[in-house]
């Protein structure tokens, strides 16, 4: 930073004087960063996934048209995020003002202590230079915020320590939005903001200022206003007032993952897997996939409030439980490797239960019931995809035929795999997800497990607390008599004897 001017003399003899530099406003700066960025093929919203051919076009249409704008999307679909990522489109660092409260433009100040400064100092003024991450301020709207807090109000104290006079325009006190003064103002959870603070926002958003309360001033402030909702907040807790969305240059509605794939990234990217230690650590890849399609079958429900949404923090808490309940068992039983498994999936259950409301019938089940069931409804579909024509029947028959398997959930893997290897037919399918005999045992247990609980989820075996894996008897047909066509009752004619 020391190349760069540091007083006012300086910056107007430098390249920062330049009129399409000197007066640009923040919604132009973005705008044309974004497009040297596009040109460049640069990422635009690193670590957003699922929204290159939806959402994002559209935040781009708006930026570029120089627009204040809202994400509307239900909870867990990276609104925040992208907010907070516009910060990226602004230029490295600009100059304003020493010690402006408001960010003020050296080359045209607003507030008018900086004015008064600049006409007793002149080009001796010293300039400082704001980052761009200092020019995001974010505010999460609660019923409780004031006029003054978004806006401003006068300053008793500054008054008396001046000695000014109330209506004199040095004691303003500025409110948030201020001092987001050519930069990003965020606000959350807009709904949530009372009505009379929302009107509060309709001058700097057509007119482009802001009057504070009891001064007969303009200030003409250079902001980006963005904002985040859940759509069904328009008529739930709160509402946006009518006459505020007509203000609202664009709306853009978020969603969830459309695909597993999509799904699964985000989580990789969100949780935290890479646990220290000495164990080797393996999640497979169908685990990781039923902690997903958890998530989707929860959206799907009927039972589950799809007007709430089921975030995709669900699955990122979830595999992180699965993990440390795979990480307690290989602990407690001295295991050299960490391999997840299906039961650990339902060990991660108290994760799942607080990230989706219930409808009425779901209410009557319960939460911990309606886990347990997208668990084995989210481990039948994994099971289809990767098992889809394969001849399960040996398996199953040596169920049918008395055989029954119960393992303590925090049994060690060489324990698991020596029962498991008493079932036949088992352990020669387990090719299908890509496990062979030179594999550790601890995998071999955990895809075994998964073939095990894909077939109950299809109901092909059965399983319970109190026995474990087992399937009931075939029953053995009765013989029936022969029939005689002869006889309309269709039974066979009875032996006469003399």
């Amino acid at each position: 930073m020391s190349s760069y001017p540091k007083t006012l003399g300086e910056l107007r003899r430098s390249q920062w004087s330049e009129e399409k530099i000197a007066h640009r406003s923040v919604r132009q700066e973005l705008r044309e960063n974004l497009l040297q960025k596009m040109e460049k093929e640069e990422p635009l919203f690193p670590g957003v996934h699922g929204y290159d051919d939806t959402v994002i076009p559209q935040i781009i249409n708006a930026i570029l048209s120089r627009h204040h704008f809202i994400l509307l999307g239900l909870r867990g679909q990276a609104k925040s995020r992208i907010v907070r990522a516009l910060t990226g489109f602004m230029d490295p660092q600009i100059p304003v003002i020493e010690g402006c409260e408001i960010h003020d433009n050296p080359h045209c100040p607003l507030c008018r202590p900086c004015r008064d400064r600049i006409a007793a100092e002149g080009d001796a003024t010293p300039i400082a230079w704001l980052k761009r991450g200092q020019r995001y301020v974010e505010k999460l709207a609660t019923p409780d915020v004031t006029i003054a807090d978004m806006i401003g109000d006068i300053d008793p104290i500054k008054a008396a320590r001046g000695g000014h006079n109330l209506s004199d325009e040095l004691t303003i006190h500025y409110g948030l939005l201020p001092r987001a003064n050519r930069g990003i103002f965020a606000i959350n959870e807009l709904p949530d903001l009372a009505g009379k603070i929302q009107v509060g926002l309709f001058n700097i958003m057509q007119e482009g200022d802001i009057q504070i309360k009891g001064y007969p001033v303009r200030l003409a402030l250079d902001v980006l206003l963005v904002f985040t909702a859940n759509p069904e907040d328009y008529t739930a807790r709160g509402k946006i007032i009518t006459p505020l969305k007509d203000r609202i240059g664009s709306e853009i509605r978020t969603h969830y993952p459309a695909s597993l794939s999509e799904g699964m990234s985000i989580t990789a990217q969100e949780s935290w897997i890479k646990r220290e230690g000495k164990r080797r650590l393996e999640v497979p890849q169908y685990i990781r996939e039923i902690v997903e399609e958890i998530a989707f079958q929860a959206r799907e429900d009927k039972r589950v409030d799809r007007r709430s949404g089921v975030s995709q923090r669900l699955p990122i808490s979830a595999i992180e439980n699965v993990l440390s309940s795979a990480e307690q068992r290989a602990a407690r039983n001295r295991d050299s490797t960490i391999v997840a498994r299906v039961a650990d999936v339902y060990a991660a259950i108290p994760a799942m239960t607080g990230k989706f409301e219930l409808e009425y019938e779901g209410e009557m089940r319960g939460a911990e019931n309606i886990a347990r069931e997208l668990i084995r409804a989210a481990t039948g579909r994994t099971f289809s995809r990767y098992f889809p024509d394969v001849n399960f029947q040996p398996v199953v028959q040596w169920f049918e035929m008395g055989g029954e398997l119960k393992v303590p959930g925090n049994a060690s893997s060489s324990e698991l795999a020596a029962q498991l290897k008493k079932i036949q037919g088992l352990f020669e399918n387990l090719s299908g997800i890509g496990v062979s005999a030179k594999d550790d045992s601890a995998i071999q247990a955990s895809a075994a497990e998964f073939i095990l609980e894909g077939l109950w989820a299809q109901k092909r075996i059965s399983r319970t607390e109190e026995r474990g894996f087992y399937a009931e008897a075939r029953k053995t047909p009765e013989p029936r008599e022969p029939r005689d066509p002869r006889d309309p009752s269709g039974r066979a004619p009875k032996k006469q004897f003399n």
